[in-house]
C-alpha cells in the first residue's frame, strides 16, 4: 500500500475507555458479592494488541483526573502502550455491564456511559496537532460517533486534522444498536467520516447500516459460504467505488451455531479479493474483543507491509484465538498466533 509511510512511527488508536462489570448469568454475584470487571473499549482491546505484539502503539482517551484513573493509566504504561496524549478532564469513567459468555449485540449489554469524560468532550478543546506528532497511522471505530452529535463532530475534527497530516486511517465499523440514540441514524452520521479511512473493516450487515450499502436480501437466508464471500466482494467494490481514499475493506463472518462458532473472513484490496481458512468450535470462553483482534492483525499486517494473503490469515487466526481468552484484550504473542494458523 504505497500511501502507508513513516513505518516505524506510532500508530494512535483513539477511543473511550470503559470498565467492564461482567456479573454471571445466574445472579451468583449478588451473593458473592464479587463484581469481575475488566478494562476495556474496542480502540483500547486494538492498542492491547499491537502493544503485544511490538508496534510503537499509543493511545488517546478522555479520562477524569483522579487516582483511580492513574492507576488504570500507569496499567497500560506497563503494557507498553503510550498513555502520554491522554486527555484529562470531567467526572467519571464510563461503564457497561455485560453477562458473562454473552455477545456486546445481546440484551444483556447495559451501558452506563453518559457525562463521562470522553463523552463530554467538545470540538475545539484537543491540540489534535500534537496529539497527532510523530504518529503515521490513526484508528479509530464507530462507536465513539455512536455516543452523541457531539461526539461525532470531535471524531471529524481529529479525522480532518490526521487527513491534513497524511496519516493512515483505519476505521472500524462496530455497530451498537443501544447506543445510536440521539436521533440519527448511522448512516446519516458515518459517511462523512469514512471519507477519510485508507483501511475499512466490518461486515456486510454493518456496511449496510452504516454506509447504506444494501445487502442482497435472499443472501440471509442462504447460509453457504460462497454466497457470504460473493457479498463480501459486492460490498467491497461498492465501498471501494463510492470511498476514493479507501484502498482496503475486510469483513468478517462469525456465525453461532448454538453453543459453537463459525468463523472465517475476507479482505478486498489492490482489485483482489482474499479469503480465509474457516475455522470452528464448541467452546468459547469470552465473545467480547475478537473482532478487535482482527482488526489489530489488519493494522500489524500492512503497517509491516506483508502481503494481503498472509496479514489476514494473521489477523484471522488472532481473531479467532481470542474467543477463547477471557477478558476484553487479548494475550496471545505473534508466535502463538503464527502457531494457530499451522493447526
Amino acid at each position: 500500500m504505497s500511501n502507508i509511510k513513516n513505518t516505524r512511527r506510532s500508530i494512535l488508536s483513539f477511543g473511550e475507555l470503559l470498565l467492564r462489570m461482567c456479573p454471571d448469568g445466574d445472579g451468583q454475584w449478588l451473593t458473592e458479592n464479587k463484581l469481575p470487571f475488566f478494562i476495556g473499549g474496542a480502540e483500547l482491546n486494538v492498542a492491547n494488541a499491537l502493544a503485544l505484539w511490538d508496534l510503537p502503539i499509543r493511545y488517546f482517551t478522555a479520562v477524569p483526573e483522579n487516582e483511580l484513573t492513574q492507576q488504570i493509566l500507569n496499567s497500560l504504561e506497563a503494557k507498553n502502550i503510550d498513555t502520554s496524549a491522554v486527555y484529562k478532564h470531567g467526572n467519571r469513567i464510563g461503564l457497561y455491564y455485560l453477562t458473562r459468555g454473552k455477545d456486546v449485540k445481546n440484551n444483556a449489554i447495559v451501558y452506563d456511559r453518559a457525562g463521562s469524560a470522553f463523552a463530554d468532550l467538545k470540538p475545539g478543546t484537543v491540540n489534535w496537532d500534537a496529539v497527532l506528532e510523530g504518529v503515521s497511522w490513526f484508528h479509530f471505530s464507530a462507536i465513539c460517533p455512536a455516543l452523541s452529535q457531539q461526539a461525532a463532530d470531535v471524531c471529524l475534527e481529529v479525522l480532518q486534522a490526521a487527513s491534513r497530516k497524511q496519516i493512515t486511517i483505519s476505521v472500524d465499523l462496530n455497530y451498537r444498536p443501544k447506543l445510536w440514540q440521539y436521533g440519527k441514524k448511522p448512516a446519516e452520521i458515518m459517511p462523512q467520516l469514512v471519507q477519510y479511512a485508507d483501511i475499512i473493516m466490518g461486515n456486510v450487515w454493518a456496511e449496510e447500516t452504516m454506509l447504506g450499502i444494501e445487502v442482497t436480501p435472499e443472501m440471509h437466508e442462504s447460509g453457504q459460504q460462497s454466497v457470504y464471500l460473493k457479498e463480501s466482494l459486492y460490498s467491497s467494490e461498492r465501498i471501494m467505488d463510492e470511498y476514493p481514499r479507501c484502498r482496503a475493506v475486510a469483513n468478517t463472518f462469525r456465525f453461532d451455531a448454538g453453543k459453537g462458532i463459525e468463523y472465517y473472513t475476507a479482505l478486498y484490496t489492490g482489485n483482489r479479493f482474499y479469503h480465509s481458512a474457516t475455522y470452528t468450535t464448541d467452546t468459547v470462553v469470552d465473545k467480547v474483543g475478537s473482532g478487535d483482534c482482527f482488526m489489530a492483525g489488519l493494522i500489524y499486517g500492512f503497517y509491516n507491509k506483508q502481503d494481503p494473503q498472509q496479514l489476514l490469515d494473521f489477523a484471522t487466526a488472532a481473531a479467532w484465538g481470542k474467543l477463547s481468552i477471557l477478558g476484553d484484550a487479548t494475550t496471545q504473542t505473534v508466535d502463538e498466533v503464527y502457531n494457530t494458523m499451522k493447526q
